[in-house]
């Protein structure tokens, strides 16, 4: 699953949320009538709401959405109170990413594309394995999972990441000495 979006918080009383969007291609994910898919892990980890108390709708499908301060309001087909609003706060928005198209740009990647991959040094050596992407303000970062099980940040800029090969499974990074002393 590729996510798309999060949900921030209900808006309203009338079941509308304020949707983080987490994809460059907007209007292409979110229009009116599209179905998707939902994700409530992080909502478990960060609420500490207990395993099996409530869960999402596996998929929610777009009633309708207007922008509202760079983000995107959106009512969903069977969620009109606020109260299950509420309780949507945090759940990912998903899509299949399947059914997302490869980039024609060799220097854009898709995040379904990389977790996984092994990340190595210049010489080759493995460093870890890529666990997740960050999308923070300034640049992504790539979460990476050390060898020796400690998890490492690592700005993903070409001075720090100079190569990406898909096909040949493997992240290049060239770490500033220290990065993963902390």
């Amino acid at each position: 699953m590729l996510v798309v979006g999060q949900i921030i918080r209900a808006h309203g009383v009338r079941g509308e949320v304020v949707v983080d969007v987490r994809t460059d291609a907007p209007a292409e994910r979110f229009a009116v009538g599209s179905v998707l898919e939902t994700d409530s892990t992080a909502v478990r980890h960060l609420q500490s709401v207990p395993a099996g108390a409530w869960k999402p709708p596996p998929t929610l499908t777009i009633e309708s959405l207007r922008p509202h301060q760079g983000r995107l309001l959106m009512v969903f087909e069977g969620l009109y109170d606020r109260n299950l609003a509420e309780d949507m706060r945090g759940v990912l928005l998903c899509v299949d990413s399947a059914a997302i198209p490869a980039s024609d740009d060799p220097d854009e990647f898709n995040d379904h594309e990389l977790i996984g991959l092994d990340v190595v040094d210049a010489a080759g050596e493995k460093v870890g394995e890529l666990q997740r992407i960050d999308h923070a303000p300034a640049h992504d970062l790539l979460v990476v999972r050390l060898a020796d099980g400690r998890t490492g940040l690592v700005p993903f800029v070409r001075e720090i990441v100079p190569e990406v090969d898909v096909p040949g499974r493997r992240i290049v990074i060239t770490p500033p000495e220290g990065l993963f002393d902390l």
